[in-house]
């Protein structure tokens, strides 16, 4: 008799095939992107499931929905560029002073911390950046060079950086497996509120071939208190679809119909806080 190795569960055990390039640029498809955008994405890699080809994939996929006429940006933040003891106040010990010492500075090469999409766009011979030290962005295509050309050290996200840039050019925000707690896009509309958090940003920087500390004024992290809230209720008042790329939840948003909505959701929720301007 044949030998049986256990109960048929009438189940297939075979795993997905690794998701292509051009299975992407469907789904991105699907989710809204077409050629000509200029798209910034937040993403998670993990959430698409097996990619072959991993990172650089899934920005060639990118790539080809925007087509030639289109931008396609990431945000390349650098999270290492940071004082390891912002509590710290005064003359620093010995050891305080030997970690900032250590704190490197920004240069377009170095490597963004926020995930390895963004990390594989900007690591593109094309790929063009902003300049700040923490907060920079990342861009190719058609717009790339007007997308980071500008952006002050303070309020990073504002109006004279590349998410203002962005805003002018009537882009969009890509969500690939993450949520609004994800999304910058609302940080910058609370740097257009009347009442908004702060905090402050403290980096070093080469001035005159001096090394020295930087300290400059942002928007307050969310820490999910309120974007999770704003970002569900926009995507119900615009109808914005999810569509599921391999295994991850995707939406495409307008930047242009997000921020007067964010900006005044957000007013009303930091009002209700106690904000005051």
């Amino acid at each position: 008799m044949p030998r049986s190795d256990g109960p048929d569960t009438g189940r297939s055990t075979r795993r997905p095939a690794p998701l292509t390039a051009a299975r992407l640029a469907e789904g991105w498809r699907a989710a809204g992107v077409e050629e000509g955008m200029a798209v910034i994405v937040h993403s998670s890699l993990s959430s698409l499931g097996p990619v072959a080809g991993g990172a650089a994939t899934v920005v060639e996929s990118l790539r080809a929905a925007v087509g030639r006429a289109g931008t396609l940006a990431v945000p390349a933040f650098t999270g290492q560029v940071a004082d390891p003891a912002p509590d710290h106040t005064g003359a620093p010990t010995p050891g305080v002073a030997r970690r900032r010492a250590a704190v490197p500075l920004f240069h377009p090469g170095l490597p963004s911390t926020v995930g390895a999409v963004p990390e594989a766009l900007r690591a593109l011979p094309g790929s063009v950046r902003s300049r700040h030290p923490q907060a920079s962005v990342a861009a190719v295509g058609a717009q790339a060079e007007e997308v980071t050309a500008r952006q002050t050290l303070g309020f990073a996200v504002g109006r004279t950086s590349p998410f203002g840039a962005l805003h002018d050019l009537d882009g969009y925000v890509l969500l690939v497996g993450v949520g609004h707690n994800r999304n910058t896009f609302l940080h910058y509309a609370e740097t257009l509120a009347p009442v908004r958090r702060l905090k402050t940003r403290r980096f070093p920087m080469a001035v005159d071939g001096e090394r020295v500390w930087i300290e400059t004024p942002d928007v307050g992290n969310d820490n999910d208190t309120h974007f999770p809230t704003v970002g569900r209720e926009f995507e119900e008042h615009a109808g914005i679809r999810e569509v599921v790329v391999g295994n991850a939840p995707c939406r495409l948003l307008p930047v242009r119909l997000l921020i007067p909505f964010a900006t005044r959701r957000l007013t009303e929720l930091l009002t209700a806080d106690g904000l005051t301007a």
